[in-house]
């Protein structure tokens, strides 16, 4: 059990706030916000996160300053993340945490670099929210259960290690399901993921199959995804990452047809046959 965190002093970073915030979510504590003592760094009980010098999870210590200069970029919320088990699927599933790690230790000019933009640009991608949040952990010297800020960064931590764990759940449950179409148009040939309609199934689980086309290694050969309609007994077919190779309004006058969206992305159907369903896809692609 985490009796209390403690965290650096001055000026407050996103890794170092959300690091705090995801362990919040199973450990309701203070945070203190000043150096560590050495007994602080000894207690195992006592959280200390981004300060210190020492990275030793045994003993709840998590900083990453002391890493070489050439070290990957890691923050105080990459070691929180490995420590509670979920940093591979965090990087998976949140494509913001490795920008957060380049942000945080290799500053905004090679972060801007790496992601190939000006800094000018990066620097238009900030948000009030981040900075007025920032700002007020950083204005106390102390964050207690009940404060509007300890409150909002429970939420925050409750709400990302839910969504990378309960997304991997989901994931896990999904994939034992779906089917990689093989399809054919003419000397063109195309790939779509299917995931059938199966009792038990969350009603959401249509949401990780972006994730399944990826962990397949699909993302270049898959264009469709086809699932189960929340709404009817048909199915919801839609382009993987957008690929206009498929235009879904191709299809605006077939009968088994109730929705095809005037751009293409989009389409339901009341068919339920696979061959029916292939078909649709075929006929919507565009070669």
């Amino acid at each position: 059990m985490i009796s209390s965190i403690i965290t650096h002093p001055g000026g407050a970073h996103k890794d170092d706030f959300l690091a705090c915030s995801v362990l919040l979510h199973d450990n309701p504590v203070s945070i203190f916000r000043r150096e560590p003592t050495d007994s602080d760094l000894a207690d195992q009980s006592i959280a200390v996160l981004d300060v210190g010098g020492e990275h030793e999870s045994v003993r709840l210590n998590f900083d990453h300053h002391q890493f070489p200069r050439d070290h990957i970029p890691t923050c105080a919320l990459s070691l929180v993340l490995q420590y509670l088990g979920i940093y591979e699927d965090a990087r998976e599933f949140c494509p913001w945490l490795e920008v957060a790690e380049w942000f945080d230790c290799r500053g905004p000019k090679d972060t801007a670099e790496w992601l190939e933009m000006d800094r000018e640009t990066l620097g238009k991608l900030n948000s009030p929210l981040d900075i007025t949040l920032l700002k007020n952990f950083a204005a106390q010297t102390e964050h207690h259960p009940g404060e509007p800020i300890w409150e909002v960064m429970r939420m925050i931590g409750r709400d990302l290690v839910e969504f990378i764990t309960n997304l991997r759940s989901r994931l896990d449950m999904v994939s034992q399901h779906t089917e990689v179409w093989n399809l054919k148009k003419g000397d063109s040939e195309f790939k779509a993921l299917f995931l059938p309609r199966i009792d038990g199934l969350p009603e959401d689980a249509s949401g990780v199959l972006g994730y399944q086309v990826k962990a397949l290694g699909l993302e270049e050969e898959v264009l469709a995804i086809i699932s189960p309609d929340s709404r009817g007994v048909g199915y919801g077919m839609r382009r993987f990452n957008d690929d206009a190779r498929l235009d879904f309004s191709e299809l605006a006058e077939e009968t088994d047809v109730h929705f095809a969206h005037a751009r293409g992305f989009i389409a339901k159907t009341s068919a339920v046959e696979v061959s029916r369903l292939q078909t649709l896809l075929v006929q919507s692609y565009l070669n």
